[in-house]
């Protein structure tokens, strides 16, 4: 099939790369632009690529040998494998340039000279230097009540207003931009929200709503947390700390000041601040500081049935949910006597009548608070768990170890924005610093 000298971004977005020999790279996410001086056609850069491990890596256009319906083919299959960044001057045209308000100034178009315009899509051409540029530009003029406005496709020439000032202006629509995080796992936004400027990725997180963006947060490292926070105002801060998890809320104001962190917890509700200054009490380096206070928690009158209803909420995620554990009241941490654990596959086995207390594994070791970061390894590894109970001198649960906090503390601090190792990959980060340079 010949290959596509024009086309219109949003018709990329979601379409296989592969090498030239067939193997799939990644799926395209979007397209950098470089915004030039006025009158001046942008230069589509390269291409934004999700990898199948959710990186995000740039792809230079004069990497690109066809553009087919199905798919994009790159002329060699070495990558540059580096978490993409964009660099001052350029953009996103999916994820900063549509959805923005503009003017039309077509002669062909009077009667849309003094509309506000949105842009819906942006159509790109291959030049004779092979260089690829914006050409042509979408927009939709404002719907009135229920009717949808209408679509003209103009010129580049023609629009007024897409400059990267403008596309950093506080009116610029970002329904777009949070309509691509639909569906998409917190740590996928987090790594995405670490790709833009960040005066956009200020704006985002400023539009998500307090529970999205605590479980986003949760997921990006210590500096970028704080300059969040610092950005949305200690008021909304306070809110997202609430909606976080307490582990995570303490590892996070224990990056912080000591004053600072105290400020924040005077302004939490009491409820929600108390779990938090617990934590904060152990070392990060323990199981005291690794436990989360929220683990699952029942009565040994409780029946399977019931059991099973508790970790089946989605917002339990999948290492604590592997484990119930079975207490005297009260059931808020610190518990009553702690009696055991029950596994999730026991509660399967199980009819739904029948109650927890009757399938109690008291026999499985716990941590304690004070436990080192080697002990609770050993643990697990000892043990093949991936959730474990932390109990005090006196036999009340504090809360529980999950393996995925384990990991976090373990791998180094900067884990999110390191590079991973892989074979060869000295040789093909070179190629591709070398063709980004080159542009």
């Amino acid at each position: 099939m010949a290959s596509l000298g024009k086309v219109y971004i949003a018709r990329l977005v979601g379409l296989a790369v592969l090498g030239p020999d067939g193997e799939s790279i990644g799926r395209i996410r979007d397209v950098v632009v470089a915004l030039r001086l006025s009158g001046q056609r942008p230069r589509a850069l390269g291409l934004a690529v999700e990898l199948p491990t959710r990186r995000r890596i740039f792809v230079p256009m004069l990497r690109v040998t066809s553009i087919e319906p199905q798919a994009v083919t790159l002329a060699t299959g070495q990558v540059n494998l580096r978490q993409m960044q964009l660099r001052p001057g350029e953009a996103l045209a999916m994820g900063q340039i549509v959805d923005t308000r503009v003017r039309v100034h077509d002669p062909d178009l009077a009667g849309l000279a003094d509309q506000d315009m949105t842009v819906i899509d942006l159509g790109i051409e291959r030049t004779r230097t092979r260089d690829w540029v914006i050409s042509r530009v979408a927009v939709r003029t404002n719907r009135k009540g229920l009717r949808r406005g209408d679509i003209h496709v103009v010129e580049w020439g023609h629009v007024v207003g897409l400059t990267q000032h403008a596309l950093q202006l506080p009116g610029q629509n970002l329904a777009q931009e949070l309509s691509q995080f639909e569906g998409m796992r917190p740590a996928d936004v987090a790594n995405a929200l670490r790709d833009l400027p960040p005066r956009r990725r200020d704006r985002i997180a400023a539009a998500l709503d307090d529970g999205r963006l605590a479980d986003v947060l949760q997921e990006l490292p210590p500096d970028d947390q704080t300059a969040i926070l610092d950005h949305v105002g200690i008021d909304r801060a306070v809110d997202i700390l609430e909606a976080m998890d307490p582990d995570d809320a303490a590892d996070l104001l224990g990056e912080l000041p000591t004053t600072e962190a105290e400020a924040f917890l005077a302004r939490m509700d009491p409820e929600e601040s108390e779990p938090v200054r617990r934590l904060l009490t152990h070392s990060p380096d323990t199981a005291g500081g690794l436990m989360t206070s929220e683990p699952v928690i029942v009565t040994a009158s409780t029946t399977v049935a019931e059991a099973l209803a508790r970790i089946r909420n989605p917002e339990i995620n999948p290492a604590a949910a592997s484990l119930v554990f079975v207490v005297r009241p009260p059931t808020a941490t610190p518990t009553g006597k702690y009696l055991g654990c029950v596994h999730f596959q026991a509660l399967l086995r199980e009819p739904p009548a029948s109650l927890v207390g009757g399938i109690l594994d008291a026999d499985l070791a716990t941590l304690g608070p004070e436990d080192s970061l080697d002990s609770v390894t050993r643990y697990f590894a000892t043990y093949n768990l991936v959730c474990g109970p932390v109990v005090d001198d006196e036999n009340h649960l504090l809360g529980a170890v999950s393996v995925d906090d384990l990991l976090d503390q373990l791998l180094p601090r900067d884990w999110r924005e390191a590079e991973p190792h892989h074979d060869g990959g000295a040789q093909t980060a070179t190629a591709g610093a070398t063709d980004r340079a080159a542009r």
